[in-house]
């Protein structure tokens, strides 16, 4: 595909996949777990073929995605009781539209840095992440 052209249908892109378990789709997103056990990190991806930015979204779309992150967020804090909620949309690295919405601690590894780059990624134990999974698509559903 030329590198301007936009996909006609929505996929993940691979990263994404690869970093991630997913959790439940919603209306506008689907939203994923990112596999580290250093944070509970969830990736709100819409699913919107070729949306890169926030402002590639339509306004019905805008208003979508930040009621999804308001259900991300709610269920982290609800499930997790975290001291602050991280929520960020950087994409320098994976073009895709996405949104992280993070439960951070005072006393996390990365505190009060981003969490990107502070630590190496911890991946669940399998039975950990069928557990989180579950609490947060019952959180969510």
């Amino acid at each position: 595909m030329h590198p301007t052209a936009h996909p006609t249908r929505y996929e993940l892109h691979p990263q994404l996949a690869d970093d991630t378990a997913p959790v439940i789709d919603l209306k506008l997103c689907e939203v994923r777990l990112m596999d580290d056990a250093n944070h509970p990190w969830l990736v709100l991806v819409p699913k919107v073929p070729g949306a890169t930015e926030i402002i590639d979204l339509g306004p019905e779309q805008r208003a979508l995605l930040t009621q999804e992150i308001d259900a991300a967020a709610r269920a982290l804090k609800a499930l997790f009781k975290p001291h602050k909620l991280n929520v960020a949309a950087l994409g320098n690295l994976v073009p895709q539209l996405h949104v992280h919405v993070i439960a951070r601690y005072t006393d996390d590894i990365a505190w009060p840095r981003p969490v990107w780059g502070a630590a190496n990624a911890r991946p669940y134990p399998p039975e950990d992440l069928v557990e989180r999974v579950g609490a947060l698509r019952a959180a969510l559903g």
